[in-house]
């Protein structure tokens, strides 16, 4: 697949249409194309005759910059042709891309397919090499440090209130999975009762009646993530890096989501790329939106990407926006 920088984010205003409904766009990320392109167009990909005729319907009003392949048949060796001599008919001002490059490029994230037949899929999703996972332990040692020295003073405060609200244990350890498919046992403040689940294991949901109330304010601003910075410092976990999972839901969504197991190539994180990036999961169709982003960041992954996340976390938990 080529790199994302072929395209000049720079410009931030265009005419896109997209070919084809192989991935289909949620709500929020409509909101936040079309705060990059003036207008975004969607026609279904049928045959060749029948799509060229609503290209050519379309294309007589608008000039579009990019066209977006987006069909989950293989594209007609006719159209193909088209959509090249398209290219010269607009003076290449008219770029045609993969559905899969595009997600990359403007909204940071990896097309997953919906089978796991498709091995070009893996290509460069690896683990970090030798100087990449330098780079991050360096940063796990002082930001990890930083927040432990947090934690500490912090305690106190949160025991104080927790006592107050659901009187018992302030820590909650949670076998989790981390790198490799090990399991780990990764701390928080307690947020939930103490019973939270006496009906079985569930997601934790949006307005979740089993979280008290400074509990809810806890999860608001993430610091009930904060006593994660002794499994950093442990080596359990990363700074930042896909947030780590019960083995209950993994052996869930690994039957529903190809490739889920990608995301324990690395360490986790007590953030991530898709904590910053997507609202709050309840289901198997979160966890996948949620996995495109940590692939993404697998990928993608440079010490710009680390900071952007951090700066990113650190907004959302003075914003009090956490999901």
């Amino acid at each position: 697949m080529p790199k994302c920088d072929i395209i000049n984010q720079k410009q931030t205003r265009f005419l896109v249409l997209v070919l084809g409904d192989k991935y289909t766009f949620c709500e929020f990320e409509l909101k936040k194309l079309t705060k990059r392109f003036d207008n975004i167009d969607f026609i279904e990909y049928s045959n060749e005759k029948e799509t060229r005729t609503r290209l050519e319907s379309l294309l007589s009003n608008k000039h579009y910059h990019y066209i977006i392949l987006n069909s989950k048949e293989p594209i007609d060796a006719k159209m193909i042709k088209y959509l090249t001599k398209l290219q010269f008919r607009q003076n290449h001002k008219t770029k045609i891309i993969s559905i899969e490059l595009f997600l990359e490029t403007f909204l940071q994230k990896c097309y997953i397919p919906d089978d796991d037949r498709d091995l070009n899929f893996l290509s460069n999703i690896r683990a970090y090499n030798a100087f990449e996972l330098f780079l991050k332990r360096t940063i796990d040692y002082f930001g990890g440090n930083v927040l432990f020295l947090i934690h500490f003073f912090m305690k106190f405060y949160v025991k104080k209130r927790i006592d107050e609200e659901s009187p018992g244990e302030i820590y909650f350890v949670q076998k989790r999975v981390g790198l490799n498919n090990k399991e780990f046992g990764c701390i928080k403040y307690r947020s939930m009762i103490l019973d939270a689940e006496k009906n079985g294991v569930q997601f934790a949901k949006s307005n979740d009646d089993r979280v008290f109330k400074f509990g809810n304010f806890m999860r608001k601003t993430r610091i009930d993530e904060i006593p994660q910075c002794i499994n950093v410092l442990k080596g359990e976990m990363h700074l930042i890096g896909p947030r780590p999972e019960r083995r209950h839901w993994i052996n869930i969504f690994e039957k529903e989501i190809p490739y889920y197991n990608e995301r324990h190539l690395v360490r986790p994180g007590i953030t991530g790329w898709a904590q910053v990036n997507y609202p709050y999961g309840e289901n198997a169709y979160d966890a996948k939106q949620k996995l495109m982003y940590d692939l993404y960041y697998i990928k993608h992954w440079s010490l710009w990407l680390e900071i952007k996340t951090i700066f990113n976390t650190v907004a959302i938990m003075v914003g009090q926006k956490g999901v």
